[in-house]
């Protein structure tokens, strides 16, 4: 087993295929792919199940995660531990964010390179919410930052970073009334693009328009929650959309802010009995800034 087959193994099971592996490590589809048939046959056991273009982790595979990710972090310390000064801390730090959350994380962040420029930071996108306490168990990541509380994250530990508001966006050709905020109890008779019943944020969503008297009817339900915003543009309907999507959408779609307001607190999730000094850093920095 070689250390480059380590690092494609774990990129692979970070972007749950290939193509995103190979992009992400800078060398080409196939000595990806190689390696990791490779380290299969030395192993005599499959990592991953092929579904379409899709890799997703065996059981063996899953096992492999942890003391990969240990392997290089050691690996690292050692070359380092000849390279970096004493006292200072080195290494990588690997953050997974919502495209909409990673914003929050930016003060932090930044004040962390000022005061440990050797560290390596890496900030990946978290597609899929649901997958958050997964990635940290399988030490696919050191820090996420989500909407909290996470669905199975109930042992992990938290940092509020703050709170997370939802506005309406509408088709640009839609009628809409001028108020804004604009009252649940006014809005227009209008088809909605949401995300699947069963999730905290469409529950949630649900019951606070239902209680201000509007009953939702979906013209689209998509998993896919960056296909939200397209779908408004494109004229299938109506949807709430995080406060920084909203605005950043002004101009291709109707926005309004609303009343009540619905909010959802944010912020760092991670396993503090095994942060690694960068992310224990992190954390302690995090919490520093709060305080």
């Amino acid at each position: 087993m070689e250390l480059r087959q380590i690092e494609y193994f774990l990129a692979v099971a970070e972007h749950e295929g290939i193509s995103g592996a190979a992009a992400a490590l800078g060398v080409s589809q196939p000595t990806v792919s190689q390696a990791i048939q490779v380290l299969e046959r030395e192993l005599k056991t499959s990592l991953f199940q092929r579904i379409g273009r899709g890799m997703i982790l065996t059981s063996a595979g899953r096992a492999l995660v942890g003391p990969g990710r240990v392997i290089l972090r050691d690996v690292t310390a050692a070359v380092e531990s000849v390279t970096v000064p004493e006292g200072e801390i080195s290494g990588q730090l690997h953050i997974a964010s919502t495209p909409s959350l990673v914003v929050g994380a930016v003060p932090v962040v930044t004040e962390f390179r000022q005061r440990h420029p050797d560290v390596r930071i890496r900030i990946s996108e978290l597609r899929d919410e649901s997958r958050a306490a997964g990635l940290l168990r399988d030490s696919l990541c050191d820090i996420v930052v989500a909407h909290q509380p996470l669905v199975d994250g109930q042992e992990l530990d938290t940092l509020e970073l703050g709170e997370d508001e939802y506005w309406l966006a509408f088709p640009p050709d839609a009628v809409v009334p001028d108020a804004d905020p604009l009252p649940l109890a006014d809005l227009p008779d209008i088809p909605m693009v949401i995300v699947p019943p069963g999730s905290s944020y469409a529950d949630e969503i649900e019951d606070i328009v239902r209680r201000a008297g509007y009953t939702i009817r979906a013209s689209v339900v998509t998993e896919h929650r960056e296909a939200r915003l397209p779908m408004v543009a494109a004229g299938l309907g109506a949807t709430f959309l995080e406060r920084s999507l909203a605005e950043s959408a002004r101009g291709r779609v109707i926005v309004r802010a609303i009343e009540p307001r619905i909010t959802r607190t944010f912020g760092f999730v991670f396993d503090a009995a095994s942060l690694q000094p960068p992310a224990a850093a992190f954390v302690a920095l995090a919490r520093e800034l709060a305080g």
